[in-house]
Parts: structure tokens; C-alpha cells; sequence
């Protein structure tokens, strides 16, 4: 498709600021979650999933995605400038994280074309939500020793195991689900299988998971003879670590199809500095103070540093040295950034920074602790910071592999 002209993408973006500014509500009346990662509650889970819809039927989700899919079949460009307008009107995020996010470009790469058809529109819409069966209880990030069993019976597989950190897995309609079709396989990774599973069928059972946020957004998930179509098969049996590593490409950042909107509300370090203003400290605000008024120039040197790197990854002639640097560095040096940035709004707020939501004394009530404690999450999904690091270390680096 030709790039669109200036006055074409000037016409588009008037249209989209002025839907969003009549349409988005950014406060409902009820705490939204900051993630996909932390949708507690029914009145969440329903809000959320009805903005998708109404965002995705009024053509701001999917643009670029095939149009014969249930995608918009446009320029990637209007997509980014409507996500840019999302992010100006602090739009509540979008909730089929997983799916939109991860399985959705997995099968535009490499699904079949019936796969495409079947589930793609679902996924934009919100009508079928997804989630992630990867991490098991003793196979955390030793991914490639995941257990769970799928045992091919005539036109099924019925599948037993457990899958845990499972976002939205209590409310799912399907699961991208890693498991173990053969056990005399020559090393772990071959006996490996990728499948599209129902969630909502006999043998399959979760377990909610509550935070130290208190908040419910992880379950565990049982399967228990679980019978699943043998068409629920992604590629072949036994390759299902090359179709898992390409799944974590997508959710790393290094691959992008972007389907519009984010899944992750990412701290504002503008919001920090409007805080450090009105926080005090020996009754001047915490602004004035220098040590702290550098640390805060370090976060937004650092978070633009960031934004301007996701901007050079689009241009090949600035990444020919290493072209994965960026892309794998992005997860990684955003997840830590966060967490540091939101640890340290809570330095300034002095006694009231033991208070939690809910406590009438918290600042924002306690939005910046939320914010902190959620912010883990982020480095250990999709693969832990330090196995990051290794990643980095061996695939862009070149260094021996770790023992």
C-alpha cells in the first residue's frame, strides 16, 4: 500500500483527536487497572473489554492488519498516530493483551489461513480474549522443560498439566499452550508442542493468584484430561520451541505488527515532577532539592534516550552493527526504568509514603505504590531481566553461553 501524504495523515489525525475527545473515559467512577496483568474484578474486566470493542468497530485497533482478516488494511502510519491520540487522552488500556499483542501477529506470520480467519477478528473485537500457557510451577524460566502433556488420541489431544502466572486465564476463551507431545525426544526442546487451546471446556480448571497489590490478575490453570481438536496444532508436533520463540519475539519487542493502543500504562516521569512540586521536604517543595532535581533530569534523559531508540530501530541504516541490539535491549531497559522511576516517586513523599489505596492519608491514593509494586511484574514476564541479559549477552553480544 502507498504511504499516505501529509494532508492525508493531517485529515486523519484531526478525526481521531476529535473521536477520542468525545468518547474516551479515562476515570468511570472505579480504580482501572494499570496493566492487563491486574484486571481484578467483573465491573474491570467488563469495562475494559467493551472499550476495545467500541474502539476496534470504530476503526482505531487493527488498522494495519489485513483487511480480509477483520484489520483495517491501512498504512501503519495511521495506527501510530491514533495510539499516539490514545496515549494524549490517557485512554484506558486495551485488554486482550495476548492476543492482540502475541498470538494475533504469531498467526498473521505463520498461522494457516483457516487459523486467520477463525480468530483474528475475535481478537481485535474483544469477543474472545486469550492468554498465555508458557511458565509451569517448576519450570519457571526454564522454559524449554515445560511438562505439561498432550498426548494425540485419534482427532484430539488431551492434554494434562498445569500452567501458572496465567493473566486473564479465569476469564479466557483460548490459550497459546506450550506442552510436551514427546518425552523420548532427543533433547527437551524437540518433544515440544505449540496449540491454540479452548479454555472454556470439561478438564480445564484455574486458580486465581492474588498480589501483594491485592489485586487478582494471575491465575494457575489445570488440565485434567482436557480434550482439545488435533487442529488446535500450530505448525508441526515437536516444533512447537520455534514457534514459542517467535511468540516471545513478539512480546519482548524485538518483532512489532502493532495493533494499536498499549496493554501497559507506562509511568508519566511529567506526572513524578508535578508530585516532587508539591511534595515537601523541610518545608520547601521536594523540587527544590538539587540531588533530587538531577535524578529526575537522569529519568527523563534516559526515558527520551528510549523513545528515540524506538524510533532509530525503524530506520536499518542506524542498526547495521548489530540489528537486534535495540529490539532486545528495549524490554529489558524499559521494565528496569520503570521500576526504578516509580521506586523513587516514593522517596519524597515522606511519612505518608506508608500508606497504601484505600488510606485516606495516601498521596493519589497510592497510585505511585500500585504503580511500584506492579511494576515487577513487567521485568519478570516475557522472560526475567537477567534472562534478558543473557539474551542480550549471547545473541546480540556474541559472548559464550552461560552455564
Amino acid at each position: 500500500m502507498s504511504k499516505p501524504t501529509a494532508a492525508e495523515l493531517d485529515e486523519f489525525t484531526q478525526e481521531c483527536d476529535a473521536w477520542f475527545a468525545q468518547n474516551t473515559q479515562a476515570d468511570p467512577g472505579f480504580m482501572l487497572p494499570l496493566t492487563f496483568m491486574e484486571v481484578s474484578t467483573d465491573q474491570q474486566f467488563d469495562f475494559l473489554r467493551e472499550w476495545q470493542r467500541k474502539v476496534y468497530e470504530a476503526g482505531y485497533l487493527g488498522m494495519s492488519w489485513p483487511k480480509e482478516y477483520g484489520g483495517g488494511g491501512m498504512h501503519s502510519d495511521y495506527q501510530r498516530i491514533a495510539t499516539r491520540i490514545m496515549k494524549r487522552y490517557d485512554a484506558p488500556i486495551m485488554i486482550n493483551a495476548i492476543g492482540n499483542g502475541w498470538a494475533g501477529p504469531l498467526l498473521l506470520e505463520m498461522g494457516s489461513k483457516e487459523d486467520k480467519k477463525r480468530y483474528i477478528k475475535p481478537m481485535l473485537s474483544a469477543e474472545e480474549i486469550w492468554c498465555q500457557g508458557f511458565s509451569e510451577p517448576e519450570n519457571g524460566s526454564d522454559l524449554g522443560n515445560a511438562q505439561c502433556k498432550a498426548v494425540r488420541d485419534g482427532d484430539e489431544y488431551v492434554i494434562n498439566g498445569s500452567k501458572i502466572w496465567t493473566s486473564l486465564g479465569d476469564r479466557a476463551d483460548m490459550m497459546i499452550l506450550l506442552a510436551r507431545t514427546d518425552f523420548e525426544a532427543p533433547n527437551k526442546y524437540a518433544g515440544l508442542s505449540f496449540f491454540l487451546s479452548p479454555m472454556k471446556i470439561e478438564g480445564v480448571e484455574t486458580t486465581r493468584i492474588k498480589k501483594l497489590t491485592g489485586e487478582y490478575g494471575f491465575t494457575q490453570c489445570f488440565f485434567t484430561d482436557a480434550r482439545i481438536p488435533a487442529s488446535s496444532l500450530v505448525a508441526e508436533e515437536g516444533q512447537g520451541w520455534m514457534v514459542a520463540m517467535k511468540t516471545l519475539e513478539y512480546e519482548r519487542g524485538a518483532k512489532v505488527n502493532p495493533v494499536g493502543g498499549y496493554f501497559v500504562k507506562e509511568m508519566d516521569v511529567m506526572s513524578i515532577i508535578d508530585l516532587a512540586r508539591t511534595s515537601k521536604r523541610g518545608g520547601k517543595p521536594v523540587l527544590e532539592d538539587p540531588i533530587l532535581r538531577d535524578k529526575l533530569t537522569e529519568f527523563m534523559i534516559d526515558i527520551q534516550a528510549q523513545n528515540l531508540n524506538n524510533q532509530r530501530r525503524r530506520m536499518p541504516p542506524l542498526n547495521s552493527d548489530r540489528p537486534m541490539g535495540l529490539p532486545l535491549m528495549n524490554k529489558l531497559a524499559r521494565t528496569e526504568m520503570i521500576r526504578e522511576l516509580t521506586q523513587f516517586s516514593l522517596q519524597f513523599q515522606g511519612s505518608q509514603a506508608g500508606y497504601y489505596v484505600g488510606d485516606d492519608n495516601a498521596v493519589d491514593d497510592g497510585h505511585w505504590h500500585r504503580s511500584y509494586l506492579n511494576s515487577f511484574s513487567a521485568t519478570i514476564g516475557g522472560g526475567t531481566s537477567e534472562i534478558q541479559r543473557n539474551i542480550i549477552g549471547e545473541h546480540v553480544l556474541g559472548l559464550p553461553k552461560t552455564r
